[in-house]
C-alpha cells in the first residue's frame, strides 16, 4: 500500500476500536432483526461499513463510500444500508442507545444529523444495489440442447478359412492313486484330544464339588416350595397383625403337618457330630419322659390327650371365626374406598367450577395491571431523561478522580521497589550463611572413621543385668526348650488321637439309637395321619350373611363410581 492508503486503514482501524460500543449497538441489532442468516464471521465487515457511514463519510465523500461498497457482496451490503439509514431506527432506539454511551446532545449534532443529512444520497445507493440484484435474478442461463452423432463402429474383417484338424492329443498312461492314509488325521492328535476331553469333565466335576454345601437337592428344593406356598396363601387371606397372632397357633401347625407327613420319611438328612449328639439327647429325653408318664398313669394319673384334643378342636373354631371376622373388615374397607373415591369425584367437580372462576379473576387483574405497567414506564422514561441532563458534568469529575488515582498508582510503586531491594540483601545473606554451613558439613563428614567392630560370641554383654548370658548360650537354651516342646506336642497328639477315638465310637452308638427311633416315630406319624383322614369332618364354609350383604353394597357402589366417571 502506498502512504495514504495506508493512513486511510489505520485510520479506520482505530475508530473501530475507540468506537467498539456504539458500534456493536448497530450490529448486534441488525443480526437480531434483518441479519439472522449471515454469519458471525462477517460481523467485523459491518462495524468497519457503520463505522465510516458514521465518522468518515464527510471526508471521503459518496463517490469513495459507494466505490467500496460495490466491491463487497451486493445482497449484504444492500440489506445493512437499508436497516441503518431507516429514519425510524436513527430517530428512536439507536439515539436512545447512542444517548446511553455518549451526551445526548453529542449524540444529536454530531452522529444522528450527518446521518440524516446524507440519507436521501445514500437511499439511491440502496436502489441501484436493489435494481442490480433485481437484473441479476431475471438473466436465466440457457441451456444447449444436446446434438446427436452417428457412432464410429468398425467394420468387421471378412472370415478366415479354417485351418485343417490338428493331430490327436496323446493319452497319457493312468497314475497310481492316492493312498487313503494322507486324508486320515493322525492317531497322536486323536490320542491329545480324548486326554483333553477327560481333564474338562475333571474340572467339571471338581467345580461342581467345590460349592457342594451350598447347592439345594431337588427333594429338599421341593420341599421348600410347597412350605412357601403354604405360607403365601396364608398371607393373601389375613393381615400382618392377625398373622402373627393366628397362624403359629393352629392354621400354619396343620399346614406344614400336612405338607411334612408325606415327605419326612423319603428326604435324605446328612448329620454332622453336633446334629447326631443333639438329636440323641432329644429322642433321649423323650424317653424318660415317656417312661415318667407311665409310672404316673400306674400310680393313678389321668390321661391329658382327650383334653389336648377338644383344646385344638375349639382352637379351629375360633379361627375359623377370626377369618370370617378378617373377610368382613377386608370387605368394608374396600366399600370405604368405593365410598372415598365417589367423594373425591364430587370434590373435582366443585374445583373445577372454582378454577374457573378464578381464572377470569386473573384475567381482569392482569388487565389492570398491564395498564399500570404502561404508566409506571412513561413516568420512569420521563424520570431517566431528567436524570441525562444532571449527568452532563460526570466527564470532568472522572478526569479528576482518574489523576488522583494515578499519583497514588505511582507513590506505591516506589514504595513497593524500595521493599524489594531490602528483599532481595537479606536473601542474599541468608544463601551466603546456608553455603558456609554446607561446606562445615562437607568437611566434617569427610574425615574417615572406624566402623568395623570384631565380635565375641562367648561373652557377655557386661550391661550388669541378672541373667546375662552370650549368644552361645542362649543358642543352646533355646535348642533345650524346642525338645521339650517337641516332646510335649508328641504327647498331647496321641491323647487327642485317643480322644477322637472314643468320640467316633459314642457318635456310631447314638446313631443306632437315632435309626430306631426315627423308624417307630414313622410308623406312628404314619398310623396317625390314618386316622386323622378317617375322621376329619367337612370343611365350614366362611361366607355368612355380613358378608354377602358387604359384598352386594360393593357391587353397587362400583357401578355407581364407574357411571359418575363416564359423565366426568
Amino acid at each position: 500500500l502506498n502512504v495514504t492508503e495506508e493512513k486511510f486503514v489505520l485510520d479506520t482501524l482505530a475508530g473501530c476500536t475507540e468506537y467498539k460500543s456504539i458500534l456493536d449497538v448497530v450490529v448486534n441489532a441488525f443480526y437480531v432483526q434483518d441479519g439472522r442468516y449471515c454469519p458471525i464471521s462477517e460481523r467485523n465487515l459491518y462495524r468497519v461499513i457503520c463505522y465510516l457511514a458514521t465518522f468518515q463519510l464527510e471526508e471521503i465523500g459518496l463517490q469513495h463510500f459507494s466505490r467500496i461498497v460495490k466491491s463487497l457482496d451486493t445482497v449484504k451490503m444492500q440489506q445493512f444500508l437499508r436497516f441503518f439509514f431507516n429514519d425510524l431506527y436513527l430517530n428512536t432506539w439507536i439515539k436512545d442507545e447512542w444517548s446511553h454511551i455518549y451526551d445526548s446532545v453529542y449524540v444529536k449534532e454530531n452522529l444522528i444529523d450527518p446521518l440524516l443529512r446524507w440519507q436521501p444520497k445514500v437511499q439511491q445507493l440502496i436502489e441501484k444495489l436493489t435494481d442490480k440484484l433485481s437484473n441479476r435474478s431475471s438473466t436465466v442461463k440457457t441451456s444447449r440442447v444436446t446434438q446427436p452423432k452417428e457412432f464410429n463402429l468398425t467394420v468387421p474383417k471378412p472370415r478366415a478359412i479354417p485351418p485343417p484338424s490338428p493331430a490327436p492329443v496323446p493319452v497319457l498312461p493312468k497314475r497310481q492313486p492316492v493312498p487313503p492314509s494322507i486324508y486320515k488325521p493322525p492317531k497322536e492328535r486323536k490320542q491329545l484330544e480324548e486326554i483333553k476331553t477327560k481333564n474338562i469333565q475333571k474340572a467339571k466335576v471338581t467345580n461342581t464339588n467345590q460349592f457342594r454345601c451350598a447347592t439345594i437337592k431337588p427333594e429338599k428344593r421341593e420341599f421348600l416350595y410347597r412350605i412357601i406356598s403354604a405360607v403365601l396363601v396364608l398371607w393373601s387371606q389375613i393381615s400382618c397383625e392377625q398373622y402373627l397372632e393366628v397362624v403359629w397357633e393352629s392354621v400354619l401347625t396343620q399346614y406344614f403337618e400336612e405338607l411334612t407327613q408325606d415327605l419326612i420319611d423319603n428326604i435324605p438328612i446328612k448329620l454332622n457330630t453336633a446334629a447326631i449328639l443333639r438329636e440323641g439327647a432329644l429322642y433321649q429325653r423323650k424317653l424318660e419322659e415317656e417312661l415318667k408318664r407311665v409310672e404316673n398313669l400306674q400310680q393313678g394319673a389321668g390321661d391329658s390327650s382327650e383334653f389336648l384334643e377338644w383344646q385344638k378342636q375349639m382352637r379351629g373354631k375360633d379361627v375359623e371365626d377370626q377369618l370370617a371376622e378378617i373377610e368382613c373388615r377386608r370387605l368394608q374397607g374396600k366399600l370405604s374406598y368405593e365410598e372415598a373415591v365417589l367423594a373425591h369425584q364430587n370434590v373435582t367437580q366443585e374445583n373445577k367450577k372454582k378454577a374457573d372462576l378464578l381464572r377470569e379473576e386473573k384475567a381482569e387483574l392482569m388487565h389492570l395491571y398491564a395498564e399500570k405497567r404502561l404508566q409506571e414506564q412513561k413516568e420512569m422514561k420521563e424520570l431517566v431523561e431528567q436524570v441525562m441532563e444532571g449527568h452532563k458534568n460526570v466527564k470532568q469529575v472522572k478526569e479528576k478522580i482518574q489523576e488522583y488515582k494515578q499519583q497514588i498508582v505511582q507513590q506505591i510503586c516506589e514504595e513497593s521497589g524500595e521493599l524489594l531491594r531490602q528483599a532481595l540483601e537479606e536473601q542474599e545473606e541468608k544463601n551466603r550463611k546456608r553455603y558456609e554451613l554446607i561446606q562445615q558439613i562437607r568437611a566434617i563428614e569427610s574425615t574417615p572413621s572406624i566402623r568395623h567392630k570384631f565380635v565375641d560370641l562367648t561373652e557377655t554383654g557386661g550391661h550388669g543385668l541378672f541373667g546375662e548370658m552370650s549368644v552361645v548360650e542362649l543358642r543352646e537354651r533355646l535348642a533345650l526348650l524346642k525338645e521339650a516342646q517337641k516332646a510335649a506336642e508328641e504327647e498331647k497328639r496321641d491323647q487327642i488321637i485317643h480322644e477322637k477315638q472314643a468320640k467316633e465310637q459314642l457318635i456310631l452308638d447314638k446313631l443306632d439309637q437315632i435309626s430306631q427311633f426315627r423308624a417307630e416315630l414313622g410308623r406312628a406319624a404314619a398310623f396317625k395321619q390314618e386316622e386323622k383322614k378317617k375322621s376329619q369332618p367337612g370343611e365350614r364354609s366362611m361366607k355368612d350373611e355380613r358378608i354377602l350383604n358387604l359384598q352386594k353394597k360393593i357391587v353397587e357402589k362400583t357401578m355407581e363410581r364407574k357411571k359418575q366417571a363416564g359423565l366426568l
